[in-house]
């Protein structure tokens, strides 16, 4: 077997919460890479301008972020975590829906801010909920839950080519002039990141031909089964609103371990039943008042800031590189022919999938943090690589391929490494995916002012930099974990640490 009976039996009690919740991955995924591909398309439709038309990527970005610091608010109760994923899920089946219907930008980037805030409760309650479920043996599902992710974000795109149009799809007189650059700007908006597309004039008059309505649609279909998920499971757990006899808490660490104790600990957990819930998992601005830092070491401050910081690099790194790479590619000194450089973001995105697939089952035998270490010292050779070898379009590709294999694995390993240090007790999930969402929209605007002032290649001294810093973060962390206090043997029974409490399907059962 790949995994031990334990964990196999683990799997099995939780096997639709599990599910569902690496379904609704997969509707992050389709969303976060269909914009690429679509939006001169999307712009043909608005009859906006490329500056116009590139606003919907900020809107989305950054409303993923708000919405990856308030998902957090949703994860006090089983009932307010499965229906704020509901309506997140649908919400983005809704989006898909109503994109074609959208013929003003503003009205487009608005629909854009609503799917972002969708993908950013996503993210957040549904890393938060499999490390509730999990605990110690979290890391493999984590795994497996941002394979989803990358498989969505690579079926996105291919559903959308057959309909993109081959010309440009607002006929007028500047219409032959303008289609020779179509491939280029294209190619520069995959997956997410649009391109110094300044110096390209469209025209924004005249009439439109465009086929991408059906692509939306089609994937509108395909996420609605998504919510439907989430609705089983609220209805089997009894939280639709007709069949809802209360709102039922989820459990804390210490109530859980108060249900698995033997008969002759009852008093103990007794006591343990009386005492305050656990505030573990809070969204961003619980997690900052200061009645949650009395008494908390200096360390349990330190290995949230550094997890926060590495992830805000390798993330930062995976938006810099895939909105960049195809730029840096087709200017001096490589000059790649622009279709054959339009093949390296899909093989970036490509590789990072089958880095988490392949990690699923690796991360049973593998420790998070010898994982999340092999993953930054990988993508620090690399870029050191292709600094080295910057005029071989060949190490190019291989270079790609390898630093999506490395980056693969690192935000579920740094997820689950971090609240593994912090015995699950810290705010661990929200801080990690907010410092996530914040480095994947700053590097990348960073890196596109850089590239711009300095030339293309900045683009791999910035990753390199990148990979330096990411890797001096995690050595802090390593530190701050030998300076984290472990739990004492009074409060053992009660830890995490314990496999009698792990993924108790009380979690989901009373």
């Amino acid at each position: 077997m790949v995994w031990d009976e334990r964990v196999a039996a683990l799997f099995r009690r939780n096997l639709q919460p599990t599910l569902t919740y690496w379904s609704v991955f997969f509707s992050f995924g389709l969303c976060i890479a269909f914009l690429g591909p679509t939006l001169l398309d999307l712009r043909c439709q608005t009859q906006s301008s490329l500056s116009q038309i590139t606003w919907v990527f900020f809107s989305q970005q950054f409303c993923l972020l708000l919405g990856s610091c308030l998902g957090g608010v949703f994860k006090r109760t089983l009932s307010q975590s499965l229906v704020a994923l509901f309506a997140s899920s649908l919400a983005i089946s809704v989006v898909f829906a109503i994109i074609p219907l959208c013929h003003n930008v503003v009205v487009l980037a608005v629909v854009m801010a609503v799917a972002g805030l969708a993908m950013g409760c996503i993210d957040t309650i549904s890393n938060m909920q499999l490390v509730k479920i999990y605990q110690k043996d979290s890391a493999i599902f984590l795994q497996a839950l941002h394979f989803f992710v990358g498989f969505g974000a690579l079926l996105s795109p291919l559903i959308a080519d057959p309909f993109l149009s081959d010309t440009n799809c607002i006929l007028s007189n500047s219409t032959l002039n303008a289609t020779s650059n179509l491939p280029h700007i294209r190619k520069s908006l995959v997956p997410h990141h649009p391109g110094n597309l300044s110096q390209y004039e469209l025209p924004m008059k005249g009439m439109v031909v465009t086929r991408v309505s059906y692509a939306f649609w089609i994937m509108a279909l395909i996420n609605l089964p998504v919510p439907i998920a989430v609705f089983f499971l609220l209805y089997k757990e009894r939280l639709v609103p007709c069949f809802n006899n209360g709102r039922r808490p989820l459990l804390s660490a210490d109530e859980l371990a108060m249900e698995t104790q033997p008969a002759e600990k009852e008093n103990h957990s007794v006591a343990l039943q009386r005492a305050p819930p656990d505030r573990a998992h809070d969204d961003l601005f619980s997690c900052c008042q200061s009645k949650n830092f009395r008494g908390a070491p200096y360390s349990y401050f330190a290995v949230h800031v550094a997890g926060a910081l590495v992830l805000f690099m390798s993330d930062g790194i995976i938006g810099e590189y895939s909105g960049f790479v195809y730029s840096y590619a087709v200017e001096e000194p490589l000059s790649v022919v622009h279709k054959v450089a339009g093949y390296l973001p899909s093989l970036f995105w490509g590789f990072i999938t089958l880095g988490r697939l392949v990690s699923i089952p690796v991360s049973y035998r593998m420790k998070p943090a010898t994982m999340v270490t092999i993953n930054v010292v990988g993508v620090l050779a690399t870029f050191l690589l292709l600094l080295i070898f910057s005029y071989s379009v060949v190490f190019l590709f291989v270079g790609t391929a390898c630093l999506g294999l490395f980056l693969s694995s690192t935000f579920p390993s740094m997820l689950a490494y971090t609240e593994d240090i912090l015995q699950y007790k810290g705010c661990a999930t929200t801080v990690l995916v907010t410092g996530a969402a914040i480095g994947e929209m700053v590097l990348q605007l960073l890196v596109g002012s850089i590239i711009h002032d300095q030339g293309s290649y900045s683009f791999l001294v910035c990753g390199m930099i990148f990979g330096g810093l990411a890797f001096m973060f995690y050595t802090f962390l390593l530190f701050f974990h030998r300076m984290y206090p472990k739990p004492s043997s009074a409060v053992d029974a009660s830890s995490p640490d314990k496999p009698a409490m792990m993924g108790d399907p009380r979690l989901y059962q009373h």
